[in-house]
C-alpha cells in the first residue's frame, strides 16, 4: 500500500542506521528535506540528515528533543534520476535532486517522483555523483548471488577495466631507429612498469576483497554467537560460555564494515564519527565492566577501522559530542587528568560500596589495599582502580599512605573517633573491628 512508502529504517542506540549485508555508506548531508507531492500519505520529512549508501537513501530526523525517526528509499526501487537543469533561478535556490520510484500499491506497482531538497552547506554535487554511481552499480543485486563469487569477480575485473592502457598503447608496434627508437624504448619501459603496477594492484585488490569478505563473515558469526548466547544461556556450561566470550572478543577486533570517513560524511564527519564510536564502545564497555580508558578505545577503534585511521584529536572531539546527542555512553575526566569512557548506567556509588567492603576485611584493615587489590576485586585495570581509590579518598571513604613501595589505602576511621573522648570505642563500629584486627596479630 502507498502508506507503507517510504519504509521505516532501523537505527542503532546512537541514532545511526543499521546497515544491511555488504552495505557501505558513501555520502552524508545535513539539513535535507524529502518531499513527494504525488503520495498524499507521504510523511513530513524536514531538515534531517540524509545518508546515501550502496543500497539505500536513508533519511534521519535531526531533532534532539525527541527520539530519532528514519525512513529509507531502496535504490532498487529507483527507476530514473532526473538531470538537474541549471538556470538563473536555480543559482539562488536550494539544490534539488528528483528521482522516480516504484512501490507496491493496491496489489500492483505505482510510480511517484521524490525530491531531495538540500538546504545545508554540503557538497551536493558529490552527493549527486555518488547517487548516479551507486544506482548504476546495482550493488544490491550482488547480494542475491554468492558473496564470495561476486567479490572475487569484482577484484579480478577491477584493474583490467580501470587501469588498462597505461600511458601508451601496446598495439601496432613498429620497429624504429634513431630518435624514434629511443622513444620506443621509453615506451616499452613505461609499458613494463604499467604491467607490473597492474599486477601489484590486482593482488592488492584481491587481498582487500578477501579482507572485506572476512569482516562480513566475522560480523555474521558474532551476531550468531550473540543470538545463541541469549537463547541458550540456561543450557550452556561455564566452559562453553567462556569459549563463546573468547571468540566474541576476537571477532570484536576484526573490523568495522563501513567506517565513517571525511570523504563520505563531509561536514558531518565528527558528528557521525561520534555516533559510530558510541555504537562501537558498547561491547568493550560490557567486557571491561562499564568503564574503559580512552587510550584503549583509541587502539581498538583504529584497529577495527583498518586503513581508515583517525587521530587522537578526532577521537576526543567525537567523545565530547556525546553531551549533545542522546547516546548511552559518556566521556569522563578524573581529577588526575585521566580520561575514560563509561556507560551512563555505571554507578560510582556501587563501586564505592564494593571498595568499602574490600577495605573492611581483617587483612585490609591491618595492611591496607593497593590498586592491584582493588583491580582484582572490581575486575578492571589497575590504572582505573587507582582512580576509583583516589575518588573514594576525596569523598572521605579512604585514607592514603604513601611509601617507597607506592600507595596503600585504608578505611577512614577518623569520622568514628570522638574528639572529646579519644579512648571511647563503640563495639559496633568499624573502629572497633580495626582494633580487634590489629590486636589479634600483635605478638604477646
Amino acid at each position: 500500500m502507498a502508506d507503507l512508502f517510504p519504509p521505516a529504517a532501523e537505527l542503532t542506540a546512537s541514532g545511526r542506521p543499521v546497515l544491511l549485508s555488504n552495505e557501505i555508506e558513501c555520502s552524508i548531508l545535513s539539513a535535507v528535506d524529502l518531499e513527494c507531492d504525488e503520495i498524499p500519505s507521504f510523511p513530513l520529512l524536514k531538515s534531517g540528515i540524509i545518508i546515501l549508501t550502496t543500497h539505500r537513501i536513508v533519511w534521519i530526523s535531526d531533532s534532539t528533543n525527541s527520539s530519532n525517526s528514519a525512513v529509507a528509499v531502496p535504490l532498487a526501487a529507483v527507476n530514473h534520476i532526473f538531470s538537474s537543469k541549471k538556470s538563473i533561478k536555480s543559482m539562488f535556490s536550494s539544490p534539488r535532486v528528483r528521482f522516480q520510484v516504484s512501490f507496491p500499491s493496491g496489489g500492483g506497482l505505482r510510480s511517484a517522483v521524490v525530491t531531495i531538497v538540500i538546504r545545508g552547506k554540503g557538497d551536493h554535487e558529490v552527493f549527486v555523483s555518488k547517487f548516479w554511481e551507486n544506482w548504476r552499480a546495482k550493488a544490491w543485486e550482488n547480494d542475491d548471488n554468492n558473496n564470495t563469487k561476486g567479490s572475487s569477480s569484482s577484484s579480478a575485473s577491477g584493474p583490467s577495466s580501470t587501469g588498462s592502457g597505461g600511458f601508451y598503447s601496446s598495439e601496432g608496434t613498429v620497429r624504429m631507429v634513431g630518435v624514434s627508437g629511443i622513444l620506443r624504448k621509453e615506451q616499452e619501459m613505461w609499458e613494463n612498469t604499467d604491467k607490473s603496477l597492474q599486477e601489484a594492484f590486482q593482488d592488492l585488490n584481491a587481498l582487500m576483497s578477501k579482507a572485506k569478505e572476512m569482516v562480513t563473515l566475522a560480523e555474521k558469526m558474532r551476531q550468531k554467537l550473540l543470538s545463541s548466547t541469549n537463547s541458550h544461556s540456561g543450557a550452556t556450561n561455564d566452559d562453553e560460555v567462556a569459549s563463546k566470550e573468547e571468540i566474541q572478543d576476537w571477532l570484536l577486533s576484526v573490523g568495522i564494515i563501513s567506517p565513517v570517513t571525511k570523504e563520505s560524511a563531509g561536514a558531518l564527519y565528527h558528528q557521525q564519527l561520534s555516533r559510530q564510536l558510541a555504537d562501537f564502545v558498547r561491547t568493550p564497555l560490557d567486557i571491561a565492566g562499564g568503564m574503559i580508558s580512552v587510550i584503549d578505545i583509541y587502539c581498538l577503534f583504529n584497529r577495527a577501522r583498518g586503513t581508515e585511521l583517525i587521530s587522537p584529536d578526532d577521537l576526543l572531539l567525537a567523545c565530547s559530542l556525546w553531551e549533545k546527542i542522546d547516546v548511552p555512553v559518556m566521556l569522563r575526566k578524573f581529577d588526575s587528568g585521566v580520561m575514560v569512557i563509561q556507560s551512563k548506567s555505571y554507578s560510582d556509588d556501587e563501586v564505592l560500596a564494593r571498595i568499602r567492603t574490600l577495605v573492611s576485611k581483617p587483612d585490609a584493615l591491618q595492611f591496607g589495599i593497593s590498586a592491584s587489590d582493588a583491580a582484582r576485586t572490581l575486575g578492571i585495570a589497575p590504572a582505573m582502580a587507582k582512580e576509583h581509590l583516589l575518588t573514594a579518598e576525596s569523598k572521605g571513604v579512604l585514607c592514603r599512605d604513601v611509601s617507597p613501595e607506592g600507595f596503600r589505602f585504608y578505611i577512614n576511621l577518623f569520622p568514628e573517633i570522638n574528639s572529646e573522648d579519644l579512648y571511647l570505642v563503640k563495639n559496633y563500629t568499624i573502629y572497633a573491628t580495626w582494633i580487634k584486627a590489629v590486636t589479634a596479630n600483635r605478638p604477646r
